[in-house]
Parts: structure tokens; sequence; C-alpha cells
């Protein structure tokens, strides 16, 4: 009905030297850009803010690590830590024991083929991630770590960062323990 009236008024204006013409598709462009700005303001209503995403993220990720595959991972999970969990139930991965001094263990998966030197590196991803939760020390200096202390693996140092675990014997579960390197004199 709109439309024929407008047509009509078209025609009118056409015979009237095409003013209206020129003036009904400036109304048509209005009307286009009037409806492609309320399309705009109901996206905007409809838009979440950043920290309600973040409440439901966190909700789903929550439910997620309850789930029977994923339930040695803490609250605060990263997608590495699912990643690497999911990777040791489909055999790709394994966990490497880590006992410290003072008696702590630390269970730390790496891939199947995985370097000395990867090992190291995901100790130190461990820590890391276990301080950041905690709150404890902010820089630990590596450098210092791997000159002072080494791993040992059934009495044998694991000195070459390029050999890989298995070179040495360790497999699935087993223990390997940091230890304090002695002095040279």
């Amino acid at each position: 009905m709109e439309e024929e009236q407008r047509a009509g008024t078209a025609a009118a204006g056409a015979a009237e030297g095409g003013q209206s013409v020129k003036d009904e598709e400036e109304v048509k462009e209005e009307d286009v850009t009037h409806t492609a700005t309320q399309g705009e303001e109901e996206e905007d209503e409809d838009a979440l803010p950043h920290s309600e995403i973040l409440d439901i993220f966190e909700e789903g990720l929550a439910r997620l690590v309850q789930d029977p595959l994923l339930c040695d991972l803490p609250i605060q999970v990263t997608l590495e830590e699912v990643n690497s969990q999911i990777a040791l139930e489909y055999g790709q991965a394994m966990t490497v024991r880590v006992l410290k001094a003072d008696g702590e263990v630390m269970p730390i998966v790496v891939v199947q083929n995985a370097t000395v030197l990867d090992l190291k590196k995901a100790i130190r991803r461990f820590l890391e991630l276990k301080q950041q939760r905690e709150g404890g020390v902010k820089h630990i200096s590596w450098r210092y770590v791997w000159r002072t202390y080494h791993l040992v693996f059934q009495g044998e140092k694991l000195e070459d960062d390029k050999m890989r675990l298995k070179d040495y014997g360790i497999r699935n579960r087993d223990e390997v323990t940091f230890m304090k390197r002695l002095r040279k004199k």
C-alpha cells in the first residue's frame, strides 16, 4: 500500500519536472540508513559486558574441569594444561614425577619423545603457573637454578639437554630427582 502511494507520488512528481523522483530516492536511502541504525542498536543491546562473558567462561571451564578426564587440573586451568592432560590420556605424553629436596613431588607432563631440555622447560612452566596461583616469589633466575641443581634419574645425571628422556630410560610415571650440584674444588 505504501509503495503504491510512493509510486503515485513519483509519477505525479515526474510530471512536475522530476523533483519528486529525486525526493523519493532520498527517502529510500533514509529508510535503509534508519533500518541499519536500528539493527546496530539491537546488537549493542544484546552484547554482554566483558565481565559477564568472563563469568560465563569461568563457569563453563569449572564444569569442564569436573569431567573425570580433567579432574586433576586446577580450577584456574590454562589451555596448555588441558591439552597436556588430553595428550596424556591419548598416550601422546607422559608424566615425569620430579622430586624436590623438600620432598615435594611435581607431576610434569611432557611429550613421549621429549628431551631433557623439554623437561626443564616444563618444570619452569609448572613452577611459574604455581607461583601465579599461590602468589609466591615473583622472579626465579633459571640460569642460576640449572647451574646450581641438576636432574638425576636412578643415579645418572641428566646432563645432555639434547638427549631424549627415553634414551635415559625414563618412562611414564618415573621419578626424577632435583638435586643440588656438588662444588668442584
